[in-house]
């Protein structure tokens, strides 16, 4: 059903704006549709161009540019991990645009031949229910560790994301395997897999559900942890030692039909009045050394995080998700 109904949405979405008679901006966007909606409302009031965007999954997005490579039937793809955009790339379906506005952004936020660059801060870590973990778990800590998650009680009480479908539980399961090496790695994952009750396909699913009470601990973004927390959900911020952090990125696709304003598009995107806007909504952390993150959006500077390689996330994400679905799902 989702897939149909994904199917018609895009049907939809290639019918009113893919034409090449029409200027409107076409965008893929995995970031959330508040998100989107805001920096793509703001983009058409500075210049006047129309935006039309599809909002889904990484994993479905990311499948169907690159299926859609000579053909494409968006111009930008806005959101996801720099892994799941090497992915893109190596597939060729990605253009390559040095934005005149990444001036600046940290080197590991741009790609070396220009066809993704970061826009914003992503740091993983914990959240924790403080009222259901406190039933569910008296006179146990509260995990502080990766470690910790291990703990057999916690069995049925920890929902992370399917990395299948997901890049932020990709990133995890990444994370681990680059910080532990890759057996080690998987012995972590696979002792953690069986006391998971549910991995759902969406980043933003963990949050809401510590948030509302139905899981004790989460594994998601800092940042949409922090969000939730903001608006008095009880959640209790966990930033564990040898985390993990990536840049949500913006890209051009390859043979896209309106290349002059995917460029404007990007250029906007790296802006510090369009990252200043993405932070007040997210709590993400702006690339642009002059934009301000919000009060109370955590600064990568406060969190301890391993040296991650995107290049080996990219070449191994086959391998890992075989694997995964295999001996996991």
């Amino acid at each position: 059903m989702k897939n149909l109904v994904l199917g018609a949405l895009v049907a939809v979405f290639a019918l009113s704006g893919c034409r090449k008679d029409t200027p409107m901006l076409n965008v893929y966007a995995i970031i959330h549709d508040e998100e989107a909606r805001a920096l793509t409302d703001l983009f058409t009031q500075k210049t006047g161009i129309p935006v039309s965007y599809l909002r889904a999954t990484t994993g479905e997005l990311v499948s169907r540019v690159i299926a859609e490579k000579d053909d494409p039937q968006a111009d930008v793809l806005l959101g996801g991990a720099s892994s799941f955009h090497i992915q893109a790339d190596e597939a060729g379906a990605l253009y390559a645009y040095t934005s005149p506005a990444a001036q600046g952004v940290p080197p590991y936020a741009v790609a070396p031949d220009g066809t993704w660059t970061g826009f914003c801060l992503l740091t993983l870590g914990i959240g924790v229910n403080e009222a259901r973990f406190a039933q569910k778990f008296p006179g146990i800590a509260v995990p502080r560790t990766w470690e910790d998650l291990l703990n057999p009680a916690f069995k049925g009480e920890i929902v992370m994301t399917d990395p299948a479908a997901s890049s932020t539980s990709y990133l995890f399961v990444q994370g681990q395997l680059q910080r532990l090496g890759w057996d080690a790695g998987w012995d972590y994952l696979l002792a953690l897999a069986p006391l998971v009750g549910q991995f759902p396909d969406s980043g933003s699913a963990p949050p809401k559900l510590i948030g509302t009470g139905e899981y004790a601990i989460g594994i998601a973004y800092l940042h949409a942890l922090t969000k939730y927390r903001s608006l008095g959900f009880d959640i209790q911020l966990v930033a564990p030692p040898q985390s993990v952090g990536d840049v949500d990125c913006v890209a051009i696709l390859k043979n896209a039909k309106h290349l002059d304003a995917a460029k404007q598009f990007v250029d906007f995107i790296l802006s510090v009045e369009a990252q200043e806007l993405m932070s007040s909504l997210d709590f993400t952390t702006p690339v642009n050394p002059d934009a301000r993150g919000v009060a109370g959006s955590i600064p990568i500077a406060d969190i301890d995080v391993i040296d991650y390689d995107t290049k080996q996330a990219s070449e191994q994400r086959k391998d890992v998700l075989d694997r995964w679905a295999k001996e996991v799902r």
